[in-house]
């Protein structure tokens, strides 16, 4: 792999300001003027992170590309740490536009008008931490994830996510990705309380279930209805509602 460049060499306007920090306040326009942007001790011109001004937000966090001229973000939620926006741009403008309206405690869609470079990733924001909501919005995030796939063969795993959130048992289930196998539990993020099978999405076609992550010995199929609907089946009865995972 290609030695990465001196940040300095590669980023020089950021280096004559001294840190990531400082040039996103001069290139912002006064958008930042009165927002608090801190940059890494160990990597000033790499790294910088900015706050909000609403609690169930976490940092956007901000990071400069080390083989090209680029920079991404990445915002999340503060409850689970779990990414609410993210992506990539070369218009550091346009990073510091997206830092003012994290900040600022904007509409998530806002935030995507301000910057159109920002991607959301499907889930919402949850400002009383409502585990069913929590829940609720990790289905969605998944099944956005899983839409923009862009190989054929990656729309296995589509079909799985699509069954396995139809079926009434499961969606109330917390779920959660290992390895890419699909997996449920009983609680929210920090903290999960793993239960039911596994389901896997097989690069030929097949879905699999499973008692670990690595062996379909429940079965395989031919479809994700199928493999979807045996998992039902070997849920435990009687699982509590689901709670927060703190």
């Amino acid at each position: 792999m290609p030695t990465a460049p001196d940040p300095a060499v590669l980023y020089p306007d950021v280096a004559a300001h001294g840190s990531l920090a400082v040039a996103l306040r001069s290139e912002g326009a006064g958008c930042l003027e009165t927002v608090s942007v801190t940059s890494s001790d160990s990597t000033p011109l790499l790294h910088a992170t900015v706050g909000s001004t609403v609690p169930h937000r976490g940092q956007l966090e901000i990071s400069a590309w080390r083989h090209e001229r680029r920079w991404s973000v990445w915002g999340t939620e503060s409850f689970q740490d779990m990414p609410l926006v993210d992506d990539r741009t070369d218009d550091l403008a346009e990073v510091a536009r997206a830092a003012r309206a994290w900040h600022d405690g904007a509409a998530l869609e806002d935030i995507r008008r301000t910057a159109p470079f920002v991607h959301l990733t499907g889930r919402f924001e949850v400002p009383d931490h409502d585990p069913v909501r929590l829940t609720e919005s990790e289905w969605q995030g998944m099944r956005q994830e899983a839409s923009e796939l862009e190989y054929p063969w990656q729309k296995t795993y589509q079909a799985l996510i699509e069954s396995a959130y139809a079926q009434p048992a499961l969606r109330a289930l917390y779920p959660f990705t290992s390895h890419r196998v699909l997996r449920f539990s009983t609680t929210t993020r920090p903290r999960l309380t793993v239960v039911g099978p596994c389901l896997s999405a097989n690069g030929e076609g097949t879905y699999g279930v499973g008692r670990g992550i690595i062996d379909a010995d429940l079965g395989r199929f031919a479809t994700a209805h199928e493999a979807v609907a045996l998992a039902v089946r070997h849920l435990p009865a009687g699982l509590d509602p689901i709670a927060l995972g703190g």
